[in-house]
């Protein structure tokens, strides 16, 4: 007889021992704790046709949203197809979002997860992979919508509420709405103490307020919840930990966090490269030496084959490039990007929209072609969303520009452009050193 998960869902299984498997496994991907693949592959040792087990492990590979695990996602795709006759409607329908992530069409992977949880909003795992999807695809208003349309279908008594009220904060926060996300973050931390996606949302609303120091006092009286050893989003948190020290030019404090946390084992994952990539690229913004620190990340951007599979790591992947001087893969990178615009799918889209006038926006800032680059960026700078990341990832692309405005010379624009920051940031340290390097600039 089939059986329901902890929160009544229905689904194809028939051992309940497979099914608490799976919640402990559901519990480390809301926490971001302990190794959930690992965890559901003890589940799959006994039961092999357990169809949600295959699901969840899928989606877990997935959401690394790279090249390195679409073998292991169609191999599962394939197991995932040939027990379809034993799952039921609502696990068929995740089967089939696998297989569009698979095709490269995420757009359409994300629309599948949001009929999904629109038919059955107590299916956590559709709700957060959806809401990590929308993370990915830069679908800020869905990244607040999803999570708010389920939310009355649970109540503060279901367990992993506060997970929601988490994934809600981040959304409102990347749709501006900074007192309500604050609000919802607080109340998850408040409810789960390890919500490390909650601490990053509260993080991320200081950060687009300028709260350095309360940002870095946030952060580091709660490391006790979020940077923890078997914790797989810690690397994220430091990353902004770092930004609030940059723009309170701790630049010490900054390689610290990086040398400590950020690269402390040269991981080969997406994630944490493009979070070093776009912290070192700031530094090399503000004329600081970082040593042989990009050396080593752009060698291992070089050696592993990722380019064009997503556009928001090849823009990272880039600036390790041009700060190293690797102008052939810079080169391959730049064709291989030309290439995919020109064919189908999500990437393809994001590549031609921003992808590929942003690289080769780089590329120029490298080369010292500044007018070039500020003729590259300034036409997408507020488009970047659709290839994906946040505010303050895609903010890199914002510091790039003002800067390259600067060193052409162009005064009226660096100024114009340093008073925009002011206007959003006006308590931004490093938002008003760019306004007086501008007001210094020689007519």
């Amino acid at each position: 007889m089939a059986l329901s998960d902890a929160r009544g869902v229905p689904t194809s299984a028939t051992n309940p021992e497979s099914l608490e498997i799976l919640e402990t496994a559901i519990r480390q991907f809301q926490c971001y704790r302990g190794d959930a693949v690992e965890t559901i592959d003890r589940a799959l040792a006994d039961d092999p046709d357990f169809v949600a087990g295959h699901i969840f492990r899928a989606e877990m590979h997935a959401m690394l949203w790279e090249k390195t695990v679409l073998p292991d996602v169609e191999a599962m795709l394939g197991r995932l197809k040939e027990l379809a006759g034993q799952a039921n409607e609502r696990e068929r329908a995740h089967i089939a979002a696998i297989a569009d992530w698979a095709a490269g069409d995420w757009e359409g992977m994300a629309a599948r997860l949001d009929r999904i949880v629109t038919d059955e909003p107590r299916d956590v795992v559709a709700l957060q992979v959806g809401h990590l999807s929308d993370f990915f695809l830069g679908n800020r208003d869905n990244l607040r919508g999803r999570v708010a349309r389920a939310l009355p279908a649970y109540s503060r008594d279901d367990p992993g509420y506060g997970f929601l009220l988490g994934m809600a904060a981040f959304g409102l926060e990347e749709c501006g709405d900074y007192g309500a996300a604050e609000d919802a973050g607080r109340q998850a931390i408040e409810l789960e103490p390890d919500d490390c996606w909650a601490q990053h949302a509260v993080c991320h609303i200081m950060e687009m307020q300028a709260r350095q120091e309360e940002g870095i006092a946030f952060m580091e009286g709660r490391r006790a919840h979020w940077a923890q050893d078997d914790n797989g989003f810690a690397f994220h948190n430091w990353w902004h930990v770092a930004l609030f020290n940059l723009d309170n030019d701790r630049f010490d404090r900054v390689l610290e966090i990086y040398d400590g946390a950020l690269r402390p084992e040269r991981s080969e994952i997406q994630l944490e490269m493009l979070d070093a990539a776009a912290l070192l690229w700031r530094l090399r913004l503000r004329g600081i030496d970082t040593g042989g620190r990009y050396e080593e990340l752009a060698a291992t951007y070089e050696t592993l084959g990722e380019h064009c599979f997503y556009a928001f790591n090849d823009m990272h992947a880039m600036m390790a490039y041009v700060a190293t001087g690797r102008n052939q893969a810079a080169d391959a990178l730049e064709r291989a990007a030309a290439e995919t615009a020109e064919g189908s799918g999500t990437n393809a889209r994001m590549t031609r929209e921003v992808g590929l006038p942003i690289l080769r926006g780089v590329r120029a800032f490298g080369a010292e072609r500044y007018g070039e680059a500020v003729d590259l960026l300034m036409p997408v700078r507020y488009r970047a969303q659709a290839f994906g990341g946040s505010h303050a990832q895609r903010d890199i692309v914002h510091r790039t520009l003002i800067e390259a405005a600067m060193r052409d010379g162009q005064h009226g624009l660096a100024q114009a452009l340093a008073n925009e920051r002011i206007a959003l940031k006006p308590d931004c340290p490093f938002s008003r050193s760019l306004a007086d390097r501008a007001k210094g600039m020689p007519n």
